[in-house]
């Protein structure tokens, strides 16, 4: 008899930055792995992650993830000082690495992770390099959300 695998309800996201859509533009996304240690894995698996207010930080050739906020289980284990916001390397090929450092060396862009989810067995972080949006570009992006659904209501509504 084969194992069933259980579908999982999120399609595998642990944690969205919502904030980052909201503020940013997106230029370009990485797919990196994650360190992790073991007490963390088992917060990710209970969907405990947020990414509000986290960015990459690009020191000695090498990215760390910095502001992810894990909140411990109660039941981890107890001889572990769990350190909710400490800094988490990431995982990026050099090729990669060298892309994102030289997109950040540029004027206006910077390096905020966007997701957390699981492929496969492993966590994954996906990062952008993203530009700063105006106020006026906020705005804008508001009013096309609303004209677009407007949009489907109007198209909906018409179908009946």
């Amino acid at each position: 008899m084969s194992k069933q695998k259980k579908p999982q309800a999120n399609g595998g996201t642990i944690a969205l930055n919502k904030r980052a859509k909201h503020e940013y533009f997106v230029e370009q996304r990485f797919e990196a792995g994650i360190s992790l240690a073991g007490w963390e894995v088992k917060s990710l698996r209970a969907g405990k992650a947020q990414l509000v207010d986290s960015y990459v930080l690009l020191k000695d050739g090498e990215a760390y993830l910095f502001g992810a906020h894990i909140t411990p289980l109660q039941t981890a284990s107890t001889h572990v000082i769990a350190d909710p916001i400490r800094t988490r390397k990431l995982l990026l090929h050099t090729k990669e690495l060298d892309k994102i450092i030289s997109g950040v060396e540029q004027k206006g862009y910077s390096c905020v992770a966007m997701a957390l989810y699981w492929k496969k067995h492993l966590v994954k972080c996906e990062i952008a390099l993203v530009k700063g949006k105006k106020e006026y570009d906020k705005r804008e992006t508001e009013k096309n959300r609303d004209w677009d659904r407007e949009k489907q209501r109007l198209v909906r509504e018409s179908n009946r």
